[in-house]
């Protein structure tokens, strides 16, 4: 699934990368320290860790949580993400994590553009429903095409992040999306309640 999102950021212009390395014939390369040798993690390297315990461990970062859509074809495609963050200020960039076994991530990665919906307190039950996988996650929920890439904008979301696809790289078993701002906004009204929060399992909610 990587190699095929890959592919189609190749196919449409957009690095995978954050820049190409140089040639072997450039002055860079020949000034270029020489590469440490890259080779798979054996399973005696690999750290005790026990995956529940990880999960409760990490479950102690309280984040904010997010919807991510985009323009999937036919219909919308959209999934709940709590792995999101602001990664660059000049230039403008985010960045969310995603399974590599995401049915949803596909359909993002051709349609090449992104909306990151940052949710409200009260809007626990939409992200539940974004959270499942199949079926039609958009019935009965209320949207408008974002400005710059028409990925659907959840309406009385408190804030908004439109986006193209900069970079797509690998980490574990997941995808790490890289997506430069093209629009972004707030709802004051919506932002009054407070942010979605998500500590431990539940969600949770922080009055400003």
């Amino acid at each position: 699934m990587a190699a095929t999102a890959v592919r189609y950021l190749r196919s449409v212009g957009a690095p995978t990368t954050a820049a190409a390395p140089a040639s072997a014939s450039s002055p860079a390369a020949a000034s270029a320290p020489p590469r440490p040798a890259l080779r798979a993690v054996r399973d005696d390297e690999r750290a005790p860790l026990d995956p529940a315990e990880f999960r409760a461990v990490l479950g102690h970062f309280a984040s904010g949580v997010t919807i991510i859509t985009a323009p999937g074809g036919p219909e919308p495609a959209g999934f709940a993400c709590q792995s999101f963050a602001s990664l660059s200020l000049d230039p403008p960039l985010v960045a969310f994590m995603v399974g590599r076994t995401s049915t949803t991530w596909p359909r993002i990665a051709r349609a090449g553009v992104f909306c990151v919906n940052i949710l409200g307190a009260g809007q626990g039950a939409l992200c539940r429903g974004f959270a499942v996988s199949g079926g039609d996650k958009f019935a009965g929920v209320s949207y408008g095409p974002a400005p710059a890439t028409g990925s659907p904008r959840l309406a009385e979301v408190p804030a908004w992040i439109d986006c193209t696809i900069q970079a797509v790289h690998t980490g574990g078993d997941h995808l790490i999306v890289v997506g430069r701002v093209e629009a972004l906004g707030t709802d004051p009204d919506a932002a009054r309640t407070g942010p979605l929060l998500f500590h431990r399992g539940t969600f949770g909610h922080f009055r400003p």
